[in-house]
Order: C-alpha cells, then structure tokens, then sequence
C-alpha cells in the first residue's frame, strides 16, 4: 500500500513538473526580439481603437462609458438648477466638457508611438508575463500620463475658451445663491477636469483592447501577436 502511495505521489509530482517544463519550453519558444515587437504591435492597435474612437464627435458624449459628467460638486445641486429652470445650460455645459475632450484626444498617437518606441525587452517581457490583463496599458499610463497632460490642456483650454464653457458654468450658477452656497467658495478647475476625465476615458479604451488581444491573440490579430500572446493560452 505504501509503494502504491509513493507511486501516485511520484505521478502527480512528474506531472507538475512536466507542466512547469512545457510552460518554461513555451516561454523560450518567443524571443525578446519576437515579445517586444508583439507588445508593440499589440499596444499599437490599442491605441488606434482608442483615438479613432474618442477623437471624433460625440466619441465621449455618445459613449456612456467614457461620457464626461459634471464635477461632483456642481452634481449636488444639478437638480436644483433643473428645477430653477437651467435645464437647458446644464446640457450644454456636459456637451461643452465632452466635445472638449474628443478634441483632445487626437493628440496622443504621437505621444504613445514615442512611449511604445522607448520600451526595452526587459519592460516587454514584465508586461507578458506580468499576469495582469492591463499590464501594457498600465505602462503607458506610468511613461506617458503627465505628457498627455501637458498636451490634452491647453486643447481642453483653447476650445473651452472658445465654446465659452467657463462662462456657461458662471452663467449656470451665477443667478442662484444657493448653487454659490452649496459649492462653497474653491474655484472649480474645469480645464484640468476636463484634461482627467478625457486621460481617463482614453486609458480605459486601450485597456479594452489590450484584454480583447489577450483573450483571442488567434481571432483579432496578426501572426506575431498570435505567437506571442499565444504563449500564455
């Protein structure tokens, strides 16, 4: 009896190690060379899904995922305006905020080729192999968020200048003291709002993608993400 225990355990042990063996085989099947220029292919498409998606009209205002509401202050007394009949400049004000952002949102191609350009076969080998879904999404926001930053404002600025949001939200508050009241005396940040909500929008969508590849490398992609994604199936 006990040899026949010993015997199982020895199988059961052959098997995990055959496993662990076939795993770390497919793993050097793909190249540093063949991993970094599947991520960069993968993250590549997520980026184009991404920006032709938001970057076009009603790309935010359409899409109730992404769709840019109002600050959370101004959310606490949007009913109180409707009521005060200011339904009409309250959905003005959510349009302005949105088109704002797809107007942004064209921007980042260039500045996610630049961050796809300066990842290393160490990263690309961290991002596969990191267990998460999201992981190369996840780099991105880390080497290019602040950037995207900096570009997404002063579109988000110019075009709220010129649509006049900022005095859209005066103009919806302005009449009613107790809007004045109920957001207290901080200057609300529109702009830089407007800026976060459309780098949250953009990240998500990439996100999407970046799991869509991951889930079927086979059915939505080129013959090198098929390899290289296809390591992990």
């Amino acid at each position: 009896m006990r040899w026949i225990k010993f015997g199982l355990l020895g199988l059961v042990c052959l098997g995990l190690l055959t496993n662990v063996s076939s795993a770390q085989k497919k793993k050097t099947t793909v190249t540093d060379a063949e991993i970094n220029g599947g991520l960069k292919e993968a993250l590549s498409k997520g980026v184009k899904f991404a920006v032709d998606n938001l970057g076009k009209e009603d790309g935010f205002f359409k899409n109730a995922r992404v769709k840019i509401p109002l600050p959370k202050n101004l959310q606490k007394v949007e009913k109180g305006l409707r009521a005060a009949g200011q339904g009409k400049a309250v959905d003005e004000f959510i349009l302005s905020m949105n088109r704002a952002a797809e107007k942004a949102v064209p921007v980042a191609f260039d500045v996610f080729v630049n961050a796809i350009k300066q990842m290393t076969f160490d990263d690309a080998r961290k991002i596969l192999f990191s267990g998460q879904d999201d992981s190369a999404t996840q780099f991105f926001r880390r080497t290019s968020e602040e950037t995207l930053r900096g570009k997404f404002r002063p579109i988000v600025e110019e075009f709220t200048a010129e649509a006049g949001v900022t005095q859209k939200y005066k103009n919806m508050i302005g009449k009613y003291p107790f809007a004045k009241q109920l957001l207290g005396k901080e200057a609300t940040d529109l702009d830089g709002y407007v800026t976060q909500k459309a780098l949250d929008g953009l990240f998500l969508l990439v996100a999407d993608e970046e799991k869509k590849i991951r889930k079927d490398p086979i059915g939505r992609t080129s013959s090198l993400l098929k390899k290289v994604f296809g390591i992990l199936k």
